[in-house]
């Protein structure tokens, strides 16, 4: 199945301070880190969805800000337009993210999955996603009735899931990038 991948990064960065896809992680920008992963991982194309343009096929939400939902809608049908059937959908501020946190995700069976207490990342069949999906949905209400399983989550990479939203997780998950490096 063509797999194409979302970058969400149309979020405030309230938490944060600052633009979280601008950020730098060793040397590259949170947005970069997202897409060269997607593209290991096997995507054929990678689009943003946010009001802000990072160099990457963008993608304008309906409603700019609107939420996690809006902006996978708008990212699926971008990547329907482009021939896909699947998309990986990441959450700009988990740039430590690795290809083996997302491999059980790219393996889970048709509809798709996600990891337990987590929306993002996310690998959802495009097809499977409702449509009568609206852009005020919950996002577990979107995963719920697209069928996404859920996967137990690896302890080791809990972090990484969950991402950086304020300058004390990001200077955490810096500490593992650099030591994974390091290693």
């Amino acid at each position: 199945m063509q797999l194409g991948a979302i970058i969400l990064s149309g979020g405030a960065s309230s938490r944060m301070g600052a633009d979280k896809a601008l950020m730098d992680w060793l040397g590259r920008r949170a947005v970069d880190r997202g897409a060269d992963l997607a593209l290991e991982v096997g995507a054929k194309i990678v689009v943003t969805v946010g009001t802000a343009d990072y160099g990457l096929p963008l993608v304008i939400e309906e409603t700019p800000l609107g939420g996690p939902v809006g902006g996978v809608l708008a990212g699926a049908a971008a990547l329907r337009g482009a021939g896909c059937l699947r998309a990986l959908v990441l959450a700009v501020d988990a740039p430590s993210l690795t290809a083996e946190d997302l491999a059980p995700l790219l393996a889970a069976g048709a509809a798709g999955a996600a990891y337990e207490g987590l929306h993002f990342p996310l690998v959802v069949a495009l097809d499977a996603l409702p449509s009568d999906a609206r852009a005020d949905w919950p996002m577990a209400r979107l995963i719920e009735r697209a069928g996404v399983v859920r996967l137990v989550p690896p302890l080791e990479a809990q972090a990484r899931l969950r991402g950086a939203n304020t300058p004390q997780e990001r200077q955490a998950l810096l500490a593992e990038l650099a030591a994974r490096a390091n290693a």
